[in-house]
């Protein structure tokens, strides 16, 4: 009997490249807040924390320049970028055209699918939230705005939106950690926007959006809810 070549295959030659598991790792505990804005990382802490050479460090770190999550300063290291005012605003404000149009379509026709999905993800959050996992949540809470913009069968805002997602999440576990009052805010927010998408009313369900969306921006220019 032959052997499939992926089972035949070593554990170890089937590993991601080094590059991709320094990539992989810096760009999580930059999002979970592991690494926060201002830390300074340097090549040979990076490359001992994954085992690599510092060779994919570099690649790795390029790629995360490029992404705009650090900045990189030749013999000193890599400054994890900390989320600027500005970048919340560009980012509420592509939020705000993409997800009260999609969140309108949504709603003209309802579709029972996308329902049942964004109470799944209602438990989800209520869950996380329960247990106090706050990367949990804040994926949850982003995956229940990209189910939105993927009920519109529309790929290229899909993908559009898609491009946000590392943004929004470190942003999400920023602002949450800062300010855990308002995970409960947004569970009853998120429920909102389901309620008006069930009830097939796409204006209430635009202006839920517009407000769930808005607080961060408000949060930074003084205007708290």
């Amino acid at each position: 009997m032959s052997v499939s070549t992926d089972l035949a295959t070593p554990a170890a030659a089937r590993r991601p490249p080094a590059a991709e598991r320094v990539y992989a790792h810096v760009k999580q505990a930059v999002l979970d807040r592991r690494y926060e804005g201002g830390m300074l990382l340097t090549e040979g802490e990076l490359a001992e924390a994954v085992g690599v050479s510092r060779t994919p460090v570099r690649e790795a770190l390029l790629r995360l320049e490029v992404e705009g999550l650090i900045k990189l300063y030749p013999k000193k290291g890599a400054l994890v970028l900390p989320v600027s005012a500005q970048e919340i605003t560009d980012v509420v404000e592509t939020r705000l055209l993409v997800e009260q149009h999609a969140v309108r379509k949504s709603s003209e026709p309802v579709s029972a699918a996308l329902i049942e999905r964004l109470e799944e993800l209602l438990e989800e959050q209520r869950a996380h939230a329960a247990d106090g996992d706050l990367t949990a949540f804040a994926l949850s809470d982003r995956c229940f705005h990209a189910e939105i913009v993927k009920s519109t069968g529309n790929e290229i805002l899909t993908r559009l939106y898609d491009q946000l997602r590392d943004r929004q999440l470190r942003m999400g576990v920023a602002m949450m950690h800062a300010h855990p009052d308002r995970i409960a805010k947004s569970i009853t927010e998120h429920a909102e926007i389901t309620r008006f998408v069930r009830a097939g009313d796409a204006e209430a369900a635009a202006d839920a959006v517009r407000r769930h969306v808005t607080w961060v921006h408000d949060l930074v220019h003084g205007g708290v809810r």
